[in-house]
C-alpha cells in the first residue's frame, strides 16, 4: 500500500502541535509493554465463497456467505471470526445440502461460535451466514482515535452530487474487509475466493481473480461471477464497482486492464502504459513470472490512502488521474504503480506474518520504485530515488526511535511511516550493494519460491539470504531489522601523517551517542591525478582510522563512494576535494554534494550544475544559485534564460522561467509571451506568474483568460490572482479549482487561502458551499489522523466565522464536528 496522502497530510501539521501529540503520546505508555505477536492459527480458513447485492439508498450490502475453514493442527470445538457491525440474520452448519443452525455469541465485532463437534487438525467444515453489512454505521475504537474502519465505501450512493459518480470499493488493509464479510481478518490467513456481485446493469464491477460469468437478471441488474483460484490474504479481497471503461493491454497473454472514469479514458494508456513493460522487468528480475492471471489497475473516487495491492485488482486513488497536458510534466504517479505492482509479490503471494513484519511488503515495494527507475530511466534516476527516500526518513527525528521489525506499537496502523517505507529501502539499497546484484535478486527469488502463496517475516527473508551467500547476516539484521536508529559519521582527513610519508589518513568517528556502533562496509575511492583506486573498507567502531598508499597528495578521497549508505555525514572536505569531487565522481549523489557545497560556500562552481546530464540536478541548480550572488551573474542569467526556452524537461524549465520572474527584468517579456500556452501547466503557470508580475494591472485579466483549462501549478496560479482580486463573480472558478485539486499537503495550505477568500464575499450560499469544500476534503482524511490535521482546518474555518458570523458562524459550528 503506497500511502500518499497521510505521509504528506502529517508533515503539513505545525511543529507545535507535533510536540502536543508527542507528548500525548508519552502519557499513554501502555502499549509498550504489549507484544505484538502474530495471531495464533487456531482456524484456517480455506475458501470463501460471497453472493452480494448492494442497496444504494441505505449503504448497506446484502450478504450470503459460505465459509469453508479448518484446525490448523489441534482439534477444536469452536471458532472465532470477525464480523465488524453486521446485522446476522442466519448462521449454520453446512452438510451437504443441509443447514445446521450453531449456536454463537456476537458482541458486534466478533462471532464466538460453538461448533457441532470437535474437528480434528485439517478437518474441513463450512459455515453459512446470511447478513447485512452497514459500513457507514461503523465506528472501531482504536487506541490512539476513532478509526476508519468501514472496509466497505459508497461513494455518491445516491448520485446527489452532480460532480462526482457513483462508485463502491474496499478498502482491507489492515483488518477492514470483516466490514462487509465474515473471516478471520488476520495477515497470516490465506484463502481462495468466490465473488457474485449483483449491481445494476449500467455498472461494471471488478474483483480478484477472472470474471467467469455474467448473468442479466429480470429485474435490471446483472450478476458478476468472479473467481481466484489461488489463496491470497483477506485483507486482499476486493471488490469495485461503477461507471467505468476499460482499456485493455496483455503480458504474455495475461490480461492487464486499466479501470477509469469514461472521460479519462483517452489517458489510461499514457498513465498506466508502463505496466505490461513493468510486469516483464520484475518477473526478469526476481525470476519468478507473474504469478497470478491476470493484473487490473481501477481508480476509484474520494480514496485518499494512495493505493492499495488487492491481488490482481490494484486500487488507486483519484490522483492517478492526469490528462496530457499534465503529463507533458511526467508521469507523477508511476512510482505508485511500480510499487503496487511488486506487491502482487511481496504482499500477495508471499504475505506477512503479522504486522510487525510489514517491512517484508512495504519495504520490498518501496523499493521497487527505485528499482524501476533505475532500469527505465538510468542510474541517476535510480539513485535520486533513494536518497529522496533516505531523506523522508532522516527528516524527522522521531523515525530514529523505531525499529524496522515493530513488535511494540500503539495500533497497527502505526507501521505503516516512513521506517517501513523509505527507511525500509534505503536498507535494501544498502544490503544489494553488500551481497552484490546476483546474490540479491537470487536471494529473493529463494524467499518468494519457498514461502509462495504462504507468509513471510524479516528472519525468513535473512535465511533466504544466508543460503545463496554463504554469509552469516544475522549483525545486518540486528541492526538494521531488529534496531533501530543509523549512524552519524564524522569524518576526517589527514595527508601528512607523521612517521608515514605517503599515506593519507582517514578518521571516520561514529557520533550517534545511542550505545550502538553500525557494522558498515563501503568503498573508499582515491583519485591522483584523476585515476582512481578503489578501496574496501568496514567501518564498526567509535573511531576507525585507515591508512591509504599514495604517490602524491590525492585530489579526492571519496568515502562511501558507491553513496548507498542510510547516514548523516559531517564530511570535512576541502574546497578543492569538492571540485574534484565534482569532476571525477559521476554519481547523482557526489554530484549533489558537490553543488550544495558550492552553494553553501558561495563559490562560482555552483554554475556547473545548470549544465549538468540530468534534469532534476539542473532543476536543483537553479534554486540553490537563488541564494547566491551569482544570482545576478551575466553568463547564469543567460544560460537560465537560455534553459527557459530550449529546456526539454519542463519541470525544470519552469523552474528556470520562476527564477526569471523574480529578476523583475521586463527583458524576459518574451519569454514568458510565448510560454504561457505551453503545454505543460507548470510551464504555463511560472510564465503566467512572469507576465502577472511585468503587467499586474492585466493580472486579473489574464487569469480569467487562462482559467479555462487550468490544473496543477496552473491552477494554482489562476485561484491565487482571482482570490487577490476578491471578486465575487469568480468564485466558480476559484471553488472548483480547489474542489479538483488533488489531497495533500497543498491542498491543506490551499484551504487557508480558499477560507480568506470566502470571508470576503458575501453570498451566503456560496459561502456555505465553500465551506462545504472545505469540509468535503478534510472528512476524506481517515479519523485517526484527523487530530494532527483538525488545527489547519479549524483556522481556515475561523477566519471565515469571525469575519461573517451569525448564519455562517452557526453553519460551521454544526457541519465542523
Amino acid at each position: 500500500m503506497k500511502r500518499v496522502l497521510l505521509i504528506l497530510g502529517i508533515a503539513c501539521v505545525p511543529m507545535i502541535m507535533l510536540a502536543q501529540q508527542e507528548a500525548k503520546a508519552d502519557m499513554d505508555t501502555a502499549w509498550k509493554k504489549i507484544y505484538r505477536e502474530s495471531y495464533p492459527k487456531t482456524n484456517e480458513v480455506v475458501h470463501t465463497k460471497l453472493q452480494v447485492s448492494f442497496d444504494f439508498n441505505k449503504s448497506y450490502l446484502y450478504g450470503k456467505e459460505w465459509l469453508t475453514l479448518k484446525p490448523h493442527f489441534y482439534a477444536t470445538d469452536s471458532v472465532l471470526l470477525d464480523a465488524k457491525g453486521m446485522e446476522i440474520k442466519e448462521l449454520a452448519l453446512v452438510s451437504g445440502t443441509n443447514k445446521r443452525p450453531l449456536k454463537y455469541t456476537y458482541d458486534g465485532m466478533l462471532l464466538n461460535i460453538k461448533l457441532d463437534k470437535t474437528y480434528k487438525g485439517g478437518e474441513k467444515y463450512t459455515l453459512y451466514f446470511d447478513y447485512i453489512s452497514k459500513p457507514n454505521e461503523l465506528k472501531v475504537q482504536g487506541s490512539a482515535a476513532i478509526t476508519d474502519a468501514r472496509g466497505l465505501y459508497f461513494i455518491n450512493p445516491k448520485g446527489e452530487d452532480k460532480t462526482k459518480p457513483t462508485e463502491i470499493w474496499t478498502q482491507g488493509e489492515t483488518e477492514s474487509n470483516s466490514a462487509w464479510m465474515i473471516t478471520i481478518d488476520k495477515p497470516d490467513q490465506k484463502s481462495t475466493e468466490e465473488i457474485y456481485m449483483t449491481v445494476p446493469s449500467k455498472y461494471v464491477t471488478l474483483s480478484n481473480g477472472l470474471k467467469i460469468s455474467e448473468k442479466k437478471n429480470a429485474d435490471g441488474t446483472r450478476t458478476d461471477y468472479w473467481k481466484m483460484d489461488l489463496p491470497h490474504a483477506p485483507y486482499l479481497f476486493f471488490m469495485g464497482v461503477g461507471d467505468y471503461a476499460i482499456t485493455k493491454d496483455k503480458y504474455k497473454g495475461k490480461e492487464v486492464s486499466y479501470y477509469t472514469e469514461p472521460d479519462q479514458q483517452p489517458f489510461a494508456r499514457r498513465v498506466f502504459g508502463h505496466t505490461p513493460e513493468m510486469i516483464k522487468f520484475f518477473s526478469e528480475k526476481l525470476g519468478i513470472d507473474f504469478p497470478w492471471p491476470k493484473y487490473a489497475q481501477i481508480v476509484g473516487r474520494d480514496y485518499v490512502s494512495g493505493a492499495m495491492e488487492n491481488t490482481t485488482s490494484t486500487l488507486h486513488g483519484s490522483a492517478a488521474y492526469q490528462n496530457n497536458r499534465e503529463l507533458t510534466d511526467g508521469n507523477k504517479w508511476e512510482d505508485v504503480i511500480a510499487h503496487e505492482l511488486f506487491h502482487q509479490w511481496f504482499g500477495d503471494l508471499v504475505t506477512t506474518e503479522s504486522w510487525s513484519n510489514i517491512t517484508v511488503n512495504e519495504s520490498m515495494a518501496d523499493y521497487s520504485e527505485t528499482l524501476w527507475n533505475e532500469y527505465k530511466y538510468g542510474k541517476d534516476a535510480g539513485d535520486k530515488h533513494i536518497e529522496d527516500d533516505r531523506e523522508k526518513y532522516l527528516e524527522d527525528p522521531q523515525n530514529a526511535t523505531k525499529d524496522l521489525v515493530r513488535f511494540y506499537y500503539q495500533n497497527k496502523e502505526d507501521v505503516f511511516d516512513n521506517v517501513s517505507y523509505p527507511k525500509g529501502g534505503a536498507i535494501l539499497h544498502m544490503l544489494r550493494n553488500y551481497v552484490g546484484d546476483e546474490a540479491f535478486f537470487k536471494s529473493l527469488n529463494l524467499y518468494l519460491t519457498n514461502n509462495k502463496f504462504k507468509t513471510g517475516e524479516a528472519q525468513q527473508l535473512r535465511l533466504a539470504f544466508e543460503e545463496v551467500t554463504g554469509q552469516d547476516l544475522n549483525w545486518f539484521w540486528n541492526e538494521w531489522y531488529y534496531g533501530s536508529g543509523h549512524p552519524k559519521l564524522d569524518i576526517q582527513y589527514n595527508y601528512n601523517v607523521p612517521g608515514m610519508p605517503g599515506y593519507a589518513e582517514v578518521i571516520v568517528k561514529q557520533t550517534q551517542n545511542t550505545g550502538k556502533n553500525f557494522t558498515l562496509p563501503i568503498a573508499v575511492d582515491v583519485y591522483s591525478n584523476g585515476n582512481r583506486e578503489r578501496y574496501k573498507i568496514t567501518l564498526k567502531n567509535a573511531m576507525d582510522t585507515f591508512y591509504f598508499k599514495v604517490n602524491e597528495k590525492p585530489e579526492l578521497i571519496n568515502v562511501d563512494a558507491d553513496k548507498i549508505l542510510l547516514a548523516e555525514k559531517t564530511d570535512n572536505k576541502s574546497e578543492a576535494n569538492y571540485i574534484a569531487q565534482w569532476k571525477y565522481a559521476r554519481n547523482y549523489l557526489d554530484r549533489k554534494e558537490a553543488l550544495s557545497f558550492f552553494a553553501e560556500k558561495k563559490m562560482p562552481e555552483i554554475a556547473k550544475g545548470l549544465y549538468d546530464r540530468y534534469a532534476p540536478l539542473r532543476n536543483y541548480t537553479i534554486r540553490k544559485i537563488e541564494a547566491t550572488p551569482y544570482k545576478s551573474d551575466a553568463v547564469v542569467l543567460e544560460q537560465i534564460a537560455t534553459m527557459a526556452q530550449k529546456e526539454n524537461d519542463k519541470i525544470t524549465k519552469a523552474s528556470a522561467i520562476n527564477f526569471l520572474v523574480k529578476t523583475s527584468d521586463k527583458k524576459y517579456l518574451p519569454i514568458y509571451q510565448s510560454s504561457v500556452n505551453d503545454s505543460s501547466y507548470s510551464v504555463a503557470a511560472a510564465a503566467l506568474n512572469g507576465l502577472a508580475s511585468l503587467e499586474p494591472e492585466n493580472a486579473y485579466t489574464l487569469a480569467k483568460k487562462y482559467s479555462t483549462d487550468a490544473k496543477g501549478d496552473l491552477a494554482d496560479v489562476v485561484s491565487n490572482l482571482l482570490i487577490n482580486e476578491g471578486k465575487e463573480d469568480d468564485f466558480d472558478i476559484i471553488a472548483l479549482n480547489y474542489k479538483n485539486s488533488q489531497p495533500g499537503f497543498e491542498k491543506v495550505m490551499a484551504s487557508s487561502k480558499f477560507a480568506k477568500y470566502l470571508s470576503q464575499i458575501n453570498n451566503i450560499e456560496k459561502i456555505k458551499t465553500g465551506i462545504d469544500y472545505i469540509l468535503e476534503f478534510r472528512n476524506l482524511i481517515p479519523q485517526q489522523y484527523r487530530e494532527e490535521i483538525d488545527p489547519a482546518f479549524k483556522s481556515a474555518l475561523d477566519e471565515i466565522s469571525k469575519a461573517k458570523g451569525g448564519e455562517i458562524e452557526e453553519y460551521i459550528h454544526k457541519k465542523f464536528k
